[in-house]
């Protein structure tokens, strides 16, 4: 009697298998469900990554500069701080020189940019000095010195980059000891560019270490610190 209970028992187990097998075989499989054509998944790689805003300008401005006066520690009339500065000479041997070397017993121009390789300063500030550079030294300077928060390496490449000779001599003031002893600092660590303290852009002209022009930008802007406009107070 048993033996017929779990004959019976393995029987109907069978017949629940057989069922749920044909069902699983019988039922269609159901298409997957597509994404709308607006949806943002649907698009190919390349098209979804053009949907991004493009960058805007880069803009070397601090956000506290619009609030206060445009201004230095130093002015015209001030004999200028000491300070070391570096550079690589055509050798690719580094050196250092003071800011008395680039002046004393000289008539110098100095002018700074907020970085090696930044727009306006790769573009237009450097070049234009580069350019100028014959006619400024027919007018009596000595000295034409580019000055950048970066250091030596950064600013060797940059002139490499531009393909500078010894028109103009690139200097590094990596640790901007000149650019704070003037009072010529511009904050630019809150930008997302990230680049920290860097100095404002300004041309000065300087007759043996004495301050006789000085053209001070606001922020990063390039309105009077060319090359053109040292070539009319000459």
């Amino acid at each position: 009697m048993y033996k017929v209970i779990l004959e019976n028992e393995l029987i109907n187990i069978m017949r629940k298998k057989e069922a749920a097998t044909t069902t699983a075989v019988s039922r269609p499989l159901l298409p997957p469900k597509s994404l709308s054509s607006a949806h943002p998944l649907s698009l190919p790689f390349k098209l979804r990554a053009t949907r991004r805003a493009a960058p805007g300008p880069l803009r070397l401005s601090s956000t506290t500069a619009a609030s206060r006066p445009v201004s230095a520690t130093i002015s015209v009339g001030d004999k200028l701080p000491e300070a070391t500065l570096s550079h690589f000479d055509s050798a690719g041997e580094l050196q250092t020189t003071t800011v008395s070397d680039l002046t004393k017993g000289k008539k110098s121009i100095l002018f700074a940019v907020p970085g090696a390789f930044t727009p306006t300063c790769s573009q237009k500030h450097l070049p234009g000095f580069v350019e100028k550079s014959s006619e400024l030294k027919a007018k009596g300077v000595d000295t034409i010195a580019c000055i950048s928060v970066n250091d030596a390496f950064v600013m060797r490449a940059w002139k490499e980059n531009l393909e500078i000779n010894d028109e103009v001599l690139l200097l590094s003031d990596g640790n901007g000891e000149f650019t704070k002893a003037i009072g010529c600092e511009l904050d630019l660590s809150d930008k997302p560019v990230g680049l920290g303290v860097r100095s404002r852009r300004y041309a000065l002209l300087a007759e043996d270490g004495v301050v006789k022009v000085l053209n001070l930008e606001e922020g990063g802007a390039f309105t009077f610190s060319g090359a053109e406009d040292m070539l009319k107070v000459l």
